[in-house]
């Protein structure tokens, strides 16, 4: 089955998909190997790994689809990538689609933030008209070649202009060929559960530790029907968290012994691919290095 057709059934069956958020091939593979199903590509995530910064549109198209490609390539599970507000107007967000289903991503979200975007749970966000989304929107599905490659309309609207002008805009962008409508920040669980039963579609909702929305358990978000479950910052959050930690250990004892908060080489090789590595070596090379004795 197609990783499109595979994601667009678990969002379909209305199941709280859970989707951690990732920012590179490693953290991809660890999400697999934790036994999720499918996973997020974070831009939060991106622009601070890559470049160091925060959600304020610093990362380009081509960054992103060269990162994504990267993510795809390495695990099995499907990944939805993240296309921020299309890098544009319509006619962008065209281009901006085909580039990214060209990856190998399972889908996609766009968002109707005014450019430059910035994180969903900061202050100062401002949106483009419903009429300029809808048209992105539409660009979007004419754009992908695979009529299962998810595309996930995000609203921020419920932190701008409340929770009614979100599930207006939900609605609309279901009509305009959405496959998915993201709810992003709804500041209680009374917005959640009216987001999810008023839109008229799969709806998926943010979960981020330190952010506007109470934080609630994927069985809570399932008994509500939400569709998908993303947890954007997670993988981020903790891998600074364990560098700084690691990193101050190494600085205060001037060496690595003693701390065990860290994956063994064993493992971490494991998620590398070194055993295969060593296999086409041993195939490849030491075979030649032979032949020339």
């Amino acid at each position: 089955m197609k990783k499109t057709t595979q994601l667009k059934q678990l969002l379909l069956s209305r199941d709280a998909l859970p989707c951690p958020g990732v920012y590179d091939a490693l953290s991809a593979r660890v999400v697999e190997a934790c036994g999720f199903q499918a996973c997020q590509i974070s831009g939060f995530g991106i622009s601070a790994s890559s470049l160091g910064m925060t959600d304020a549109s610093f990362t380009s198209l081509e960054e992103v689809v060269r990162i994504t490609s990267n993510i795809v390539r390495a695990v099995s599970i499907p990944v939805m990538t993240d296309a921020d507000t299309g890098y544009g107007n319509a006619v962008n967000v065209w281009w901006t689609t085909k580039r990214l289903e060209e990856t190998g991503a399972a889908g996609m979200n766009l968002e109707d933030q005014c450019l430059p975007k910035r994180c969903g749970h900061m202050e100062g966000k401002q949106l483009i008209a419903l009429e300029e989304m809808v048209g992105k929107i539409k660009a979007a599905v004419d754009a992908r070649e695979d009529p299962d490659f998810v595309i996930n309309a995000r609203t921020d609207a419920a932190s701008v202009c409340g929770i009614d002008e979100a599930i207006r805009r939900g609605n609309a962008y279901l009509d305009a060929g959405a496959d998915m409508v993201f709810v992003e920040s709804p500041a209680s669980v009374d917005e959640i559960k009216r987001a999810i039963q008023e839109i008229h579609g799969p709806v998926s909702i943010n979960m981020l530790e330190g952010g506007r929305t109470p934080r609630l358990t994927f069985e809570e978000l399932r008994e509500l029907g939400a569709a998908r479950v993303s947890c954007p910052m997670l993988t981020s959050l903790i891998s600074a968290y364990a560098l700084k930690r690691g990193l101050t250990y190494l600085k205060e004892h001037g060496t690595s012994v003693g701390f065990e908060e860290l994956m063994p080489f064993e493992t971490f090789k494991e998620f590398t691919d070194t055993s295969l590595v060593r296999a086409m070596e041993k195939k490849y090379i030491e075979e030649a290095l032979r032949l020339l004795d």
